[in-house]
């Protein structure tokens, strides 16, 4: 409560401010009225009306003063009442056309503000000013604003942990509310946490979960309370013994059933791929076998040979030499890299040889037509008349035409056999020592095919390994015929 004797006030927080320190320089300490309110916050009701009394003691008139009703700042006003008229002109926004000063007793100093269709954000608290020549009082109140919001809907969402879950919803509550479920005799039920949101005009919405087991309480309630008034709204509902979900012996039967039949069929499968695997790899190894009837007696051509190449006096190991050899020049010889091609050339029928690459890093093995450039770089596809697999970085690839096909090579080779089928179109890859097949080209072939051997380059600190053409052994053919 402030008291005291000042000049005129002015319509701004500033003066107000002064005032204060004013009388606080002045050491003023009494007044000629004194304001006075209710001693505890009203309460009203969202949509309804509030009304805030004020009055003077001694019981003097307040006709001729000026009365102010502000919140947290003098200015702009809830109301004011000065020069025996309201006053509008800096009223707060949101009280603009909701506020109404109550004059009926003003002349024995009793006046009201009545507060139109309440609104959330009207709660709090309010000072009720009095101001007569050089003297001022004023008083604080306080409004408690109070929603009760809609009954309580409850729906039911489905089964869940062989329950039914519902779900209750209420709007339009302030402020926030407290929401339960309870049975039959009253007594809480556990549920999932509260969820509380404001809408846009302030009021609170909640919403509250719960899964009512068969074995539970079939009938509940979700009671949604206003603790401010004291109030509350309840919706009860009844789920039937049939909307339960129920364990069928023939279902169980039948799970049991269909999880053995999973089972089954998974095992199944799993025989099939093996068996299905199974006759692959033996296909493929007959195939090998078939080709072993068609071996020849391959040697190396030493006139196709790279100048670093050395042959063996058998012409059947080729190994690499650092220093270059000083051999007669002709238009067989491969010039830019390390190839050396077989001295025997097909035009038709089968054929069929071994070649030991051992534990070498970089290799190429095939066949290529005898017309290919010696000289520059070749790309190794079948259009340009080689078919070939590689082994690079880690990687065994076939050359094929459009991109290198990745090899799937689960046991190391270190021999390949090299199957030549010229009337059917087939080059066939083997790794001899598994007995897997490793690719086959199928194309139209026409001309002379020579064997092709690509040793590799030197890497840094090794020696590039030989590679040795290798004898198809006798047991091999001799089992097949």
């Amino acid at each position: 409560m402030m008291m005291g004797k000042v000049p005129s006030f002015s319509n701004s927080s500033t003066g107000y401010i002064a005032l204060c320190l004013t009388l606080q320089a002045h050491g003023l300490a009494s007044a000629q009225f004194t304001v006075t309110g209710p001693d505890h916050p009203i309460t009203a009701s969202v949509g309804g009306e509030a009304v805030l009394t004020c009055r003077l003691s001694p019981t003097i008139s307040a006709e001729n003063m000026e009365v102010r009703w502000f919140r947290s700042k003098y200015s702009p006003f809830v109301h004011l009442y000065r020069d025996g008229q309201d006053q509008y002109g800096e009223q707060m926004p949101e009280y603009r056309r909701r506020t109404e000063l109550l004059k009926d007793d003003i002349e024995n100093g009793r006046v009201s503000l009545r507060i139109h269709n309440i609104r959330p954000s009207d709660d709090g608290q309010y000072k009720c000013f009095f101001q007569s020549g050089v003297f001022y009082e004023e008083a604080l109140l306080g409004l408690k604003v109070a929603g009760l919001g809609s009954a309580p809907s409850i729906s039911v969402e489905g089964h869940q942990d062989r329950g039914i879950r519902m779900v209750c919803q209420s709007s339009g509550w302030y402020p926030e509310t407290k929401v339960v479920w309870r049975d039959l005799r009253g007594q809480l039920l556990p549920s999932a946490p509260e969820t509380i949101s404001q809408e846009s005009d302030g009021l609170y919405q909640t919403e509250i979960t719960i899964v009512i087991t068969e074995k539970s309480n079939q009938k509940v309630s979700c009671c949604v309370r206003n603790p401010l008034l004291n109030q509350e709204r309840e919706s009860t509902i009844y789920i039937a013994e049939l909307f339960f979900p129920r364990v069928n012996a023939w279902m169980v039967a039948l799970g049991v059933i269909l999880a053995l039949l999973i089972v089954l069929i998974a095992l199944a499968s799993y025989c099939f791929w093996r068996q299905h695997r199974v006759k692959d790899k033996l296909q493929a190894e007959l195939r090998w076998r078939i080709a072993q009837l068609y071996a020849v007696d391959m040697t190396l051509d030493p006139d196709t040979a790279h100048p670093n190449l050395v042959l063996s006096k058998d012409h059947k190991t080729v190994t690499y030499e650092d220093k270059r050899q000083d051999l007669p020049d002709n238009t067989k010889r491969f010039n830019t890299y390390p190839i050396v091609l077989g001295a025997k050339g097909f035009t038709g029928g089968r054929s069929y040889w071994e070649v030991e690459v051992r534990d070498k890093t970089n290799w190429t093995v095939g066949v290529c037509r005898d017309s290919v450039i010696r000289t520059g770089k070749n790309r190794l596809t079948p259009e340009n008349g080689f078919w070939t697999v590689w082994l690079r970085h880690g990687k065994y690839e076939a050359c094929t035409s459009s991109h290198r096909t990745l090899l799937p090579v689960s046991v190391r080779p270190t021999r390949v056999g090299i199957s030549l089928d010229y009337e059917v179109g087939e080059v066939s890859f083997y790794n001899v020592t598994d007995g897997s097949q490793l690719f086959t080209f199928t194309d139209t072939l026409s001309g002379m095919l020579c064997p092709y051997f690509f040793i590799g380059y030197k890497e840094e600190g090794k020696n590039v390994a030989p590679l040795i053409i290798c004898p198809v052994p006798a047991q091999a053919r001799e089992n097949l015929s």
